[in-house]
């Protein structure tokens, strides 16, 4: 018989990880469990699970964190349970990339009934949080980029760049688009910004920056990431 649906539990609280296997595995899904956010991270990488329950106070980084870290990668339906039921909670989370959030002490009957509306809302597809272009490897979940296997500094803007291409490969982002994205609303006119930082990536990432042929310039438009080195 094939297994269920996989969902990924990332809870601190033993209780409630016990509770939730018990429950879940009776409803037919497959459960795995782990007790801290960067654990869950990996886990999440590695198991590509179907749905994610995952909880805001973690021992080590927050569940916002580990939701935001998860986002960059990743549309896997995630559902918070939590013990903070302020709006200003549910309304973070949500607006981190949450699917949905029930505050602890929660109903079964209701947790199943909002999966199986996430896994209704899922969209289709694989993800995978790894992304290879030639020698350059870029492992979104542990925000990590390796050359020929050794690894690559980027500064925050110049991986946020990467990040938004990677997420969009093969499509024309236009000026304006990265600077919203990357900078935020107040600076989309200032386009000398981009010559500068992807001059920079080019200069880490291309083995001729000169003539690139992974990060592309459409010009008068914007940038595209191809989807394989160009010339291949």
């Amino acid at each position: 018989m094939s297994a269920g649906p996989r969902v990924l539990v990332i809870d601190d609280e033993l209780q409630i990880r016990r509770f939730l296997r018990i429950s879940l595995e009776a409803g037919g899904y497959e459960v795995h469990e782990v007790a801290n956010g960067l654990d869950g991270l990996g886990r999440a990488a590695q198991l590509r699970p179907d749905l994610i329950i995952l909880d805001l106070g973690l021992p080590d980084i927050s569940g916002l964190e580990v939701l935001r870290r998860l986002r960059e990668w990743t549309t896997t339906p995630t559902i918070i349970l939590s013990v903070r039921d302020a709006d200003r909670d549910k309304v973070a989370a949500l607006d981190a990339g949450a699917d949905d959030y029930l505050t602890k002490p929660f109903s079964l009957e209701e947790l199943m009934a909002r999966l199986r509306v996430a896994q209704r809302h899922a969209r289709p597809g694989p993800q995978s949080s790894t992304h290879q272009m030639g020698s350059i490897e870029v492992d979104l979940s542990r925000r990590q980029v390796t050359r020929d296997g050794e690894p690559l500094k980027l500064t925050p803007t110049e991986y946020a760049l990467l990040r938004l291409l990677i997420q969009h490969a093969g499509r024309v982002l236009t000026h304006k688009q990265i600077l919203r994205e990357v900078w935020g609303p107040d600076y989309v006119e200032e386009t000398h910004y981009l010559r500068v930082y992807f001059a920079q990536l080019r200069q880490k990432l291309e083995d001729d920056p000169s003539r690139p042929r992974l990060i592309l310039t459409e010009p008068g438009v914007g940038y595209r990431l191809a989807v394989a080195p160009e010339g291949d």
